[in-house]
């Protein structure tokens, strides 16, 4: 493993809890291979042997030994009378990757919003993590390095989030003696709007009292309209256990320990309505390149984060990414500090991510090491208008062409029953050397 991806041991058991989940024995467990590369300027690119994890919580955890759900909504108080019990007497199952609408091979992940059993379709949505190996996730330190991949997103519309990001999660999904599932099992997640789970760090969430908080990067949030990649600054490291207020739930959103706005980058809302789209400068209607560069104060990977740029490549030209066009904001098309601030002022935004500790509380935590996510979703609540229509009034309310009803998730399931982002050649290496240049 080269030295920009790591395991982090030593830093995820300090987080091991004192109870958490163990393996199933019905299903056996295979993760699906999903081959990524490393390259350097030097010497090219070489083949890393990744797969891929389903996220704990999509599994079925049920009484060791039994059939008997731990959790079907809240948790069954006598198989979990306490934390420690509830470790002793509770397994993730293994999973059926193919019926959760999961396809891995070589290099090229599809990810389907619904899956069907028998002749009853629902949603699946599901969510899996980089495994470096059967018991670790891949660590990505991706500070004066960029990180490069192929999408699909054509079949993913209206009130679909295709996306990519990384996670401050642990190494080993929290891994310890009475947490034996792990990483494996795909425990451990958080991100940076502190989820309130079936387990945080390890430990049974008896009375869904605590969140799971840390650093997050949205590399890619996108469907064939929108595109947006957005910074999420906590001002804590690792996987870090919220409760009440420090959570930021409700009215205390920019109270908790976590930026859960970000700072965003969406060409749409930045005034380039015919940039990105179907049939736009980025066509959406067939598969291209996304790459993300991340630039230090001083050029090296333990250097200050000063800059995040994105550039495209499609159909083998090299596309540079949107300038901004709206009154107020300097003409730029990448991301900084300075850009943070402006847009938080001309769009009259709270700015979380200056109070959060902006690029470089950011870039600590790519220096330290991130879980690669991929997922596919719908926004039940806000019907992604945040990403894809309008929300409110004045400069910055317009973040794509969708309609305000379009993310009803009854509307998506009859309009795009078969929505779903393929994604592929996932990249990480030196600045220029994970993607060709324009002929």
């Amino acid at each position: 493993m080269a030295s920009s991806r790591k395991l982090g041991l030593a830093a995820s058991l300090l987080i091991a809890s004192a109870a958490a989940q163990q393996p199933g024995a019905y299903t056996p467990e295979v993760h699906p291979t999903l081959i990524s590369e490393e390259c350097t300027t030097s010497g090219g690119c070489v083949k890393v042997n990744t797969s891929v994890v389903l996220d704990a919580n999509y599994r079925w955890l049920h009484n060791v030994g039994g059939y008997d759900n731990c959790a079907p909504q809240s948790f069954n108080s006598t198989i979990c009378p306490d934390v420690e019990t509830c470790a002793k007497n509770c397994a993730l199952e293994g999973v059926d990757y193919a019926s959760y609408g999961i396809k891995a091979e070589g290099d090229t992940l599809t990810l389907n919003l619904f899956k069907t059993e028998g002749n009853v379709t629902s949603m699946s949505s599901p969510r899996v993590y980089l495994l470096a190996n059967d018991t670790a996730y891949d660590m990505f330190q991706l500070l004066n390095r960029e990180i490069t991949f192929d999408v699909d997103i054509s079949k993913g519309g209206c009130g679909v989030n295709g996306a990519l990001y990384l996670s401050e999660m642990s190494a080993t999904g929290g891994a310890s003696d009475l947490n034996t599932a792990g990483a494996a099992y795909g425990t451990g997640y958080c991100d940076a709007q502190c989820p309130k789970q079936k387990f945080v760090n390890g430990k049974a969430n008896l009375n869904n009292t605590y969140g799971a908080c840390c650093n997050e990067m949205d590399l890619w949030e996108a469907n064939n309209a929108a595109t947006a990649y957005t910074p999420h600054p906590c001002s804590i490291s690792g996987p870090y256990q919220c409760s009440d207020l420090e959570c930021g739930a409700g009215d205390n959103r920019y109270g908790g320990v976590c930026d859960e706005d970000g700072c965003d980058f969406n060409p749409y809302r930045n005034g380039a309505k015919d940039y990105y789209g179907p049939g736009k400068t980025v066509d959406t209607t067939k598969k291209f390149t996304v790459v993300t560069q991340f630039l230090t104060s001083d050029n090296t990977t333990t250097g200050t984060l000063s800059e995040i740029r994105r550039v495209y490549v499609q159909d083998g030209k090299v596309i540079q990414n949107s300038n901004t066009n709206v009154t107020g904001l300097a003409v730029v098309n990448a991301m900084d500090d300075e850009y943070c601030t402006n847009t938080k002022e001309v769009f009259a935004a709270t700015d979380d991510f200056k109070k959060k500790g902006g690029m470089k509380q950011m870039g600590d935590a790519l220096g330290r090491g991130m879980v690669l996510v991929f997922s596919i979703w719908d926004d039940a609540g806000g019907g992604m208008l945040w990403l894809d229509s309008t929300t409110g009034e004045g400069p910055g309310s317009e973040r794509g062409p969708c309609s305000l009803t379009s993310g009803n998730a009854t509307a998506i399931m009859e309009q795009f029953p078969d929505a779903a982002v393929t994604f592929s050649n996932v990249k990480t290496g030196d600045i220029g050397s994970t993607f060709g240049k324009s002929e």
